[in-house]
């Protein structure tokens, strides 16, 4: 046995239909599909969802909440990621570096969630307040960057 005498199991390949080719094939006249009609003609196309003129499923179900168009969505890093991590300044750039920020979004936003011991320096957007109050007790320094409203 080798490669070449590989085949697919009995009945699981099949011939394309090959429609519009005329009486000899087995499918002449109308091509598969049917007698008069609205999809017998060319260009038949129906819309996603049609449910045969019944009240589509989309429609019939209530309305619910509301999606605000204009919010911001921050990439968010915790205070105990930055602690674990080596180095004593962090930039945007630097946390795409490593890997804490995958896409920045509108912005990066620093969260006080975890501990922190030691002396940073944080580069962000935007810094929640009790953050800067870790960051500023631990001795370092919390740099706003691109004020954006």
């Amino acid at each position: 046995m080798n490669l070449s005498d590989l085949k697919p199991p009995a009945g699981q390949t099949t011939r394309r239909k090959r429609v519009g080719r005329g009486m000899g094939s087995g499918m002449g006249k109308t091509s598969t599909r049917g007698h008069k009609g609205q999809k017998a003609v060319s260009g038949f196309g129906q819309k996603r969802g049609f449910e045969g003129g019944q009240m589509p499923l989309h429609r019939r179900l209530p309305k619910r909440g509301f999606t605000n168009i204009f919010k911001k969505h921050y990439a968010l890093v915790n205070l105990g990621r930055l602690e674990k991590l080596e180095g004593e300044s962090f930039t945007v750039d630097r946390m795409l570096e490593l890997g804490i920020v995958k896409k920045v979004g509108d912005g990066v936003k620093i969260l006080a969630a975890g501990p922190l011991t030691r002396k940073i320096t944080v580069e962000a957007h935007h810094f929640s307040k009790s953050a800067v109050e870790k960051i500023e007790k631990a001795g370092g320094k919390a740099q706003v960057i691109g004020a954006t409203a």
